[in-house]
């Protein structure tokens, strides 16, 4: 049970845009942002910074979902696991890739710079953060400076979702709670 109700839509009519824009992004209208809309400036800041880090640059936008997959996994956040395994089967990622993030590692359908980001990705999702040294010199190996900062803006924004949704309890919404089922347990 949700530790805060999401509004209505109708509650939130300064934030009409801001919903419509995510609505067309994700396919649903997200509870997270309903419970936040609450306050309409932080609404408003957390849209643009999702518009900014899934615009496009020099990561692909199924693996900038597939990082988030990953953060959200390794911080045990169910809510933003099942968002962003959605968003990347939106973005094109196949069912079985989406499927294999937690054993990437072995997995044949990620490529080395997959991996690299990934790993980052996971160990920079727990508390402490767990990324070596040598993690970040094999993300090197595979991505320039700017690809890194988009990879770790992922990591980052995940990590304020990872927080405001583990900690409200935001109950999952019907598309992505559908999705999960396509996914192995």
């Amino acid at each position: 049970m949700p530790r805060l109700a999401p509004l209505k839509l109708e509650d939130a009519p300064d934030l009409a845009d801001s919903f419509t824009a995510a609505e067309e992004m994700m396919g649903f209208t997200p509870n997270d942002g309903l419970i936040m809309a609450r306050r309409p400036d932080i609404t408003k800041a957390l849209g643009a910074l999702v518009a900014a880090i899934y615009a496009p640059g020099k990561v692909d936008n199924g693996l900038k979902r597939l990082i988030g997959e990953a953060t959200s996994k390794a911080a045990g956040c169910v809510y933003c696991t099942a968002h962003a395994a959605h968003g990347a089967h939106r973005a094109g990622v196949p069912t079985e890739k989406i499927d294999a993030v937690w054993s990437y590692q072995e997995s044949p359908l990620f490529t080395d710079a997959e991996r690299a980001a990934i790993r980052v990705a996971m160990g920079a999702g727990v508390s402490p953060n767990a990324v070596t040294d040598e993690d970040f010199e094999a993300l090197k190996a595979h991505y320039d400076d700017d690809a890194i900062v988009e990879i770790v803006s992922v990591i980052a924004m995940f990590g304020f979702l990872n927080r405001w949704n583990s900690t409200l309890a935001t109950e999952l919404e019907a598309t992505p709670a559908a999705f999960l089922k396509h996914l192995r347990p």
